[in-house]
């Protein structure tokens, strides 16, 4: 009689511990279908505002982790100012006379965004609204870090290194036997002729680094990290920059050395970004971790000589 009471008691229980499974998964399904658009949003937004210090953090660290690779850079940074007179006289010469198309002209209603800056920031925001709309939390976060980008673009390379070097820019064409006219120069190394800080593009002695060299590999660099993909954004912002190639009057080595400083502001965004939502979720794995809690269970045992049921805790 024992027995068979402990078989039926062994039945019951089954369907008791598939119950407790069941409840927990439908409870995980629900917790997940409570993250609506305004939810993700958010969250996209507060990692944003919250990964800030880490985005600084990560850029430091870029330089400051291999002082030997920061000193080639420096190195080649100053060999590239040394032949400019060379490289951009060659490329008024020979690189921007073959380059003839444009991009068609279109009216933007954002201040400070002019040219083909449209073809950058405009798809940004179109990436941001349409992920907003169909609440894809990966589309808003690219979206979020490409602004992001534009924004540390503007401060590092218009705001702050455009102000402490001072370069003026180069005159047309530097092969040339015309006298140099100002605001204009012919040599490389004039540095140093700082009058004020320009907030806007343009502006005598704002040449390095490129902004807009900075600005477009940043936003670049991110896509290609979020989506795995070199071609398409690089191939993108390249076509962008040289359809009117011809209103950047730099320096061959403020291109390369704003799309370095891109390079880096970009990495950085993406690396702080990831961490960011690391920890959060670590977070939210973790959450309440003073709170006690243990799934009970009871399982029968039979044997030959006792019949008995043991019982199981895990925490």
């Amino acid at each position: 009689m024992k027995f068979y009471t402990l078989i039926f008691f062994s039945i019951l229980y089954i369907p008791c511990f598939s119950q407790h499974d069941t409840l927990k998964i439908k409870h995980d399904s629900l917790k997940i279908k409570k993250e609506n658009r305004f939810k993700v949003a958010g969250s996209v937004l507060a990692n944003s505002v919250l990964s800030v210090p880490g985005d600084f953090s990560a850029m430091g660290h870029t330089i400051s982790s291999d002082w030997k690779r920061t000193a080639i850079y420096t190195a080649g940074i100053i060999g590239l100012v040394a032949v400019d007179r060379h490289t951009t006289g060659f490329w008024h010469d020979n690189v921007e006379p073959n380059i003839k198309y444009s991009l068609p002209k279109v009216e933007s209603s954002i201040p400070h965004v002019i040219g083909t800056d449209i073809y950058i920031v405009y798809p940004i925001i179109g990436l941001y609204a349409g992920s907003l709309a169909i609440n894809n939390k990966k589309g808003q976060v690219v979206a979020v870090n490409a602004i992001k980008s534009l924004a540390y673009s503007y401060v590092i390379s218009q705001v702050v290194l455009k102000t402490i070097a001072s370069r003026k820019r180069p005159q047309r064409r530097i092969n040339d036997n015309n006298p140099v006219e100002e605001p204009w120069t012919k040599n490389p190394w004039d540095f140093g002729n700082y009058n004020q800080v320009h907030l806007t593009h343009g502006g005598d002695a704002t040449s390095f680094p490129s902004f807009h060299a900075t600005s477009y590999f940043a936003v670049a660099k991110v896509f290609q990290m979020e989506y795995n993909n070199y071609w398409i954004p690089y191939t993108f912002v390249t076509a962008v920059f040289l359809s009117d190639i011809k209103s950047h009057d730099h320096w061959v080595s403020d291109l390369l050395v704003g799309g370095l400083i891109g390079t880096i502001i970009g990495r950085s965004i993406v690396i702080s970004s990831r961490k960011q939502m690391a920890k959060k979720e670590s977070n939210a794995f973790n959450e309440n971790p003073k709170k006690f809690s243990m799934q009970k269970q009871l399982i029968p045992q039979i044997s030959n000589s006792m019949i008995g049921l043991q019982f199981i805790g895990t925490f």
